[in-house]
């Protein structure tokens, strides 16, 4: 379903670790998709509590945040439903449901490939984006985010909970881009932009691969690599969750960031 424009997809169904051949092809291109990681029924479960949490049917755990999109709260569009108001769904570190993402055996067991044994959760979210919104993400690194080092060792997934496909805003993603080191963000000129969201304005578009993606798809990619995504174009949602894997190694400065609130030891 991607089009990733001759890029193999190293998967197999189940996967509890990475082959070299994965291994190498994450470092050389800075992303890795496999498809059919997180089996349907876990999917089923993390989307339905997401719906949950934003019609208000189940309480918000300690510190989760729900973000309405921007165009929601300027009042430029009237949403038909909680769900079609709502951006992004932030630190599921305390809800009992959807942290269970971030600790299935298989998802750990590829990170672990890259990063090694001792592995720590960063942050966390469901992000939705509806029909009938602008919701583009621009052309970014997640390291502008993040304050550990080194970015080697630092990995961003990506499951898509309902279909991605291009005309609902599916990633799209610079091959290679993760060797360029980090660049200046800024705020994109446009007229709605979501909150935290900075983007590079100096990148060949034309270099871009969409990274079409079916339920249960899963993408590893470097907090270096280039991504973004576009508008949703369909009357559909595009929705996944996500979260950041640091390696226990990583090191920043000021105070312990294991201690950070947000940050949780996975194994």
């Amino acid at each position: 379903m991607s089009h990733l424009k001759g890029y193999e997809e190293l998967a197999i169904p189940l996967l509890k670790h990475l082959s070299q051949d994965q291994c190498e092809s994450y470092w050389s291109q800075g992303f890795l998709l496999l498809p059919g990681l997180i089996e349907p029924g876990l999917l089923a479960r993390f989307n339905q509590r997401f719906v949950d949490l934003v019609n208000g049917t189940v309480p918000l755990a300690e510190g989760m945040k729900i973000m309405q999109d921007v165009m929601v709260v300027k009042g430029a569009v009237t949403p038909e439903s909680p769900t079609h108001g709502v951006n992004k769904l932030l630190c599921l570190e305390e809800d009992p449901v959807l942290f269970e993402f971030a600790r299935q055996p298989q998802l750990v067991g590829v990170v672990q490939s890259l990063l090694g044994k001792d592995l720590y959760s960063l942050s966390s979210n469901v992000f939705n984006k509806p029909p009938g919104v602008d919701g583009r993400h621009p052309l970014h690194q997640d390291l502008r985010y993040f304050k550990l080092r080194p970015a080697d060792q630092i990995i961003g997934v990506w499951t898509a909970l309902l279909p991605a496909p291009r005309q609902a805003g599916c990633l799209a993603v610079i091959p290679g881009s993760h060797k360029q080191g980090l660049l200046a963000h800024e705020a994109p000129d446009w007229d709605y932009v979501n909150h935290g969201f900075f983007g590079l304005n100096d990148v060949d578009v034309e270099t871009r691969v969409h990274v079409e993606m079916a339920p249960g798809d899963t993408l590893l990619f470097h907090p270096l690599l280039i991504h973004g995504s576009g508008r949703n174009r369909s009357s559909d949602f595009r929705r996944a969750i996500s979260v950041h894997f640091a390696a226990g190694a990583c090191e920043a400065q000021g105070k312990d960031w294991r201690q950070n609130p947000f940050t949780r030891h996975i194994v």
